[in-house]
């Protein structure tokens, strides 16, 4: 896994920056609910996109939490006061205190099922009767848009599917939430081209090409030989879903 620490200075501008957050945030307001008086972004990383979504309502408290310190403390440059430093697995709040909570690009990285559920058994805590859970699922799919570089990764060593849709749905229903709609959106700006996922490749994006690998070289090699190197391919289209906690929202 990437030491996040290491990636906090360019995490942004790696994955798209400000035109991907804003499909982001704009996808996780969809469903959040008129009214919300309170919303929790679980793994918040940078803020660039729990910004957006304090920025959009009024009057509505947003609260970021993540584990990384030198992401935690970039998101709280963005919303200052309001970043919480705390594992996504033992979170710091009461039960039934927000009116939302989101998870964006975090499930992918649990270590395993048992962790994915008790992030999700978390959220479910700390969410209102009434409230709404929003989460991504199924990252590492939505980067696969049938281009070249797909072609030549498709033989790589696969990863574990730690948020795969119909298991995330099955955690969330164990927790006693509701499945409550989905929705897509593009990651804009993070198209990846030949010379980019080299270089993605060396630093271990890949986990299962280690860098310095003669596996992880022979794609190197094979990436390289592709047209328009710095062409970037299709954006991937990044999929969310919302469960609902059964109960009536109280004042």
């Amino acid at each position: 896994m990437l030491d996040y620490d290491r990636e906090a200075e360019r995490y942004d501008a790696s994955r798209g920056g400000e035109p991907r957050a804003a499909a982001a945030a704009e996808a996780v307001l969809g469903f959040v609910p008129p009214g919300t008086r309170s919303l929790l972004d679980v793994a918040c990383g940078t803020g660039i996109v729990t910004r957006r979504v304090a920025a959009a309502r009024d009057g509505m408290r947003v609260t970021g939490v993540d584990l990384a310190p030198a992401m935690a403390r970039q998101a709280a440059t963005r919303l200052p006061g309001a970043v919480v430093l705390a594992d996504s697995r033992r979170l710091p709040f009461r039960n039934d205190e927000f009116d939302v909570v989101s998870s964006v690009w975090l499930l992918h990285l649990a270590a395993g099922p048992a962790d994915a559920r008790a992030i999700i058994g978390e959220c479910a805590r700390v969410l209102r009767p009434g409230g709404v859970y929003v989460t991504t699922v199924d990252k590492a799919a939505s980067h696969n848009v049938g281009s070249d570089i797909d072609a030549v990764l498709a033989s790589r060593p696969p990863s574990p599917v730690r948020d795969a849709a119909a298991d995330i749905e099955a955690y969330a229903t164990g927790h006693g939430l509701v499945p409550a709609g989905r929705a897509r959106f593009r990651g804009r700006g993070q198209g990846r081209s030949p010379r980019r996922t080299i270089a993605d490749l060396r630093r271990g994006w890949f986990v299962t090409l280690p860098p310095g690998d003669p596996l992880a070289d022979g794609f190197a090699a094979r990436l390289a030989d592709l047209p328009d190197q710095d062409r970037p391919r299709p954006d991937p289209v990044f999929t969310l879903r919302a469960f609902r906690k059964p109960g009536r929202r109280t004042p």
